[in-house]
């Protein structure tokens, strides 16, 4: 299938490694352009060398920390107009209310929730003015199936599937598509740095994380690759009507325990 990438700009935020990464070689061998942007330089030079062997196609890459101020702005010189922005850097922190400090609270919105509304700020009114253009939110399950001991990730996850349906909702009538998805428990390290969390809030022990990563569905964790092929067929023409989506890309676990 020829999902009519070719050419395409596409910015990817925390596209050094994880789902960010495969995001961007799922797009270079589309024939797309992946612009990358995350805060280890080391790690994107890496990952810009990847994508490189894989594909045969030359990645931008852009170091910068989005939660600082100025950043988004400084992006947008060192970038240049895109096509297509995905969302996706973010790091909220794990744990109960009351195991979440307040700056480290603080801290994990800026990054993710301020960072993803941030970047459409800037960029959704050219996409607007061009009449063109795609926004895919990489969110998070907790957003629609909350956990206590993941609460700041929840609520930070909740705002963004409304943020994203509501400007997904208005988006069409300037030619533009904002939509979103959902991963579950995915095989990154982000998901190992969770799980010891978890663990650890929950026994005191972060030795115990696999516990914590049980009754899978399918019996494993996604893959970040099944993660970037639904963001890239979602971004591309062949979606032209997705738009206010939040797709929830759990493997049906939300409603495993549910009776029947």
């Amino acid at each position: 299938m020829d999902l009519q990438l070719g050419g395409k700009r596409v910015l990817i935020t925390g596209a050094s490694k994880g789902i960010g990464l495969a995001c961007a070689i799922a797009f270079a061998r589309e024939g797309a352009e992946p612009i990358l942007v995350a805060r280890d330089d080391a790690a994107l030079s890496a990952a810009a060398q990847a994508i490189g062997a894989q594909t045969g196609r030359q990645a931008r890459a852009h170091t910068l920390d989005l939660a600082q101020p100025g950043a988004v702005e400084r992006l947008s010189q060192e970038a240049g107009d895109i096509d297509i922005l995905v969302n996706n850097a973010g790091a909220v922190p794990g744990g109960s209310l009351d195991q979440v400090q307040d700056e480290r609270w603080r801290a994990g919105w800026e990054l993710k929730v301020h960072g993803y509304i941030a970047l459409a700020r800037h960029y959704y009114p050219r996409m607007r003015v061009a009449g063109a253009g795609v926004i895919a939110n990489i969110i998070g399950m907790a957003g629609s199936a909350p956990r206590a001991d993941y609460i700041c990730g929840a609520a930070a996850n909740a705002s963004l599937i409304a943020f994203t349906r509501a400007l997904g909702g208005e988006a069409p009538r300037h030619g533009v598509r904002v939509f979103g998805v959902n991963p579950s428990r995915t095989r990154t390290d982000r998901v190992l740095t969770l799980a010891k969390q978890r663990a650890q809030a929950r026994w005191g022990d972060e030795s115990r994380w696999q516990e914590t990563l049980s009754d899978l569905p399918f019996g494993r964790l996604m893959e970040p690759e099944e993660v970037a092929d639904m963001i890239v067929f979602g971004a591309s023409p062949r979606a032209g009507y997705l738009s206010g989506t939040v797709i929830d890309l759990d493997g049906g676990e939300q409603y495993a325990n549910h009776p029947r």
